[in-house]
């Protein structure tokens, strides 16, 4: 890939997501390109999510933790993290990261394949 072309992808690519400080390859570029056109029709309002109970440890002994972890393609180019988790002993707790920039959506990918 040239140098013209690859500006005109990262410049396409900003219009979307958070670039600043990032590096690209020529494939990080394509895909993101890719991610980009195919966004409205493939991703947007898909949600993926995962539960899992492990077992866990305090001073006060052994635990269960039951936890949820959803994301979500939001309307915006994006994707929302939410986490749950309930314990067995009635601690609970929850917290959201929104994901906008070109590095977080290519190491989203790259977790999950």
């Amino acid at each position: 890939m040239d140098l013209r072309e690859k500006k005109r992808l990262r410049d396409y690519i900003g219009e979307y997501l958070d670039v600043s400080s990032t590096r690209l390859t020529d494939d990080e570029a394509t895909f993101l390109s890719d991610f980009l056109d195919e966004y409205d029709e493939t991703y947007k309002g898909r949600t993926q999510t995962c539960t899992r109970s492990r077992d866990c440890w305090s001073s006060d002994g052994k635990y269960i933790r039951r936890e949820t972890f959803t994301d979500t393609f939001t309307d915006d180019v994006g994707i929302r993290q939410d986490y749950e988790y309930q314990d067995d002993d009635g601690q609970s707790g929850t917290s959201t990261n929104v994901i906008t920039d070109a590095r977080g959506i290519l190491n989203w990918f790259r977790d999950r394949t």
